[in-house]
């Protein structure tokens, strides 16, 4: 489901093997591929008979950071809802088989700006948030910064000079978001990178990699693509509407635009957490998480 850009690991084979066996009781595999994945070793097989399948192992130190009975309920959930390929198997320990989604188009920002594209993702929340199941898999925005400077200050990374201000306008605006009512919490992705969504051959688009899912406020994955997809305000009007299947109103854009802040303030936060192991590279992006979490300030402010 994503390029071919890495070696196979040896000896991952004989797990590869073993995994398509316990979750097909078959064994006449013809070719093995090793798929892309900064943390995950995720390959392609073929069958003899032309089938293919994803097997998936989970990488090195991410029992850490990953609950995978956790992520199983909500990969069993999207499965069901036909959001995500069919699961084959998934084990206690993170290792799965799914189908493997057929002739993955290459993905990109402007492929999520298609209008077509847009409109079945938005589809894909919509089904997703209104399903009426609670996975127990909660996605707590602000316990999960609390936690995060904690780990910044015990790292000795500083902080913004305006964080405090910053920080306190944040919780500002959630109050009075909240003081219209809160919202109720649905499944969530909580993780919809360009990178977790597939087009397959025949135009269908697919989310995949529930890694980080979890009962939240649905606005935060609708919040997540338009950060992710790089969407500009006439796209994230036309998100918005196929979402609602009519124009947004005022009250549903100010949400929109508050989980846009709880987005970049969460995750300016976790690469914060990161800057002692990974160094500039980290840095920057919590640079540009924050400065977009800035401009965004700006433009729920506007909407007064």
């Amino acid at each position: 489901m994503a390029e071919l850009v890495r070696e196979i690991v040896a000896e991952d084979l004989p797990k590869v093997k073993e995994l398509i066996r316990l979750a097909t009781g078959r064994q006449d595999i013809a070719d093995i591929q090793r798929l892309g994945g900064m943390t995950n070793h995720s390959y392609r097989v073929i069958m003899e008979s032309g089938e293919e399948y994803l097997a998936r192992i989970p990488g090195e130190g991410t029992e850490e950071m990953i609950n995978r009975l956790d992520e199983r309920k909500s990969t069993e959930l999207a499965c069901s809802l036909g959001i995500d390929s069919p699961l084959l198997y998934f084990s206690d320990d993170g290792c799965k088989v799914m189908g493997f989604i057929h002739d993955p188009q290459p993905m990109d920002e402007a492929v999520m700006r298609q209008p077509e594209v847009l409109r079945q993702a938005a589809d894909i929340f919509r089904r997703l948030h209104s399903c009426g199941k609670d996975t127990g898999v909660p996605f707590e925005v602000f316990e999960m910064a609390a936690l995060y400077e904690r780990i910044i200050r015990d790292g000795g990374v500083a902080f913004y000079s305006d964080y405090a201000q910053i920080k306190q306008t944040v919780m500002d605006v959630k109050a009075e978001v909240d003081r219209n009512g809160a919202q109720p919490k649905v499944p969530c992705h909580n993780d919809s990178l360009v990178g977790n969504w597939v087009l397959d051959g025949s135009g269908k688009l697919w989310l995949i990699d529930w890694e980080y899912s979890g009962m939240n406020e649905a606005m935060w994955d609708l919040s997540c693509l338009s950060i992710e997809a790089a969407y500009e305000a006439a796209d994230d009007e036309a998100l918005l509407e196929a979402y609602y299947s009519r124009p947004a109103t005022v009250e549903e854009k100010k949400r929109f635009i508050a989980a846009k802040l709880y987005v970049d303030y969460l995750w300016t936060l976790w690469g914060l957490t990161r800057v002692p192991f990974d160094g500039q590279f980290m840095q920057e992006y919590a640079d540009d998480r924050y400065a977009r979490l800035k401009q965004n300030i700006q433009a729920y402010q506007a909407l007064d």
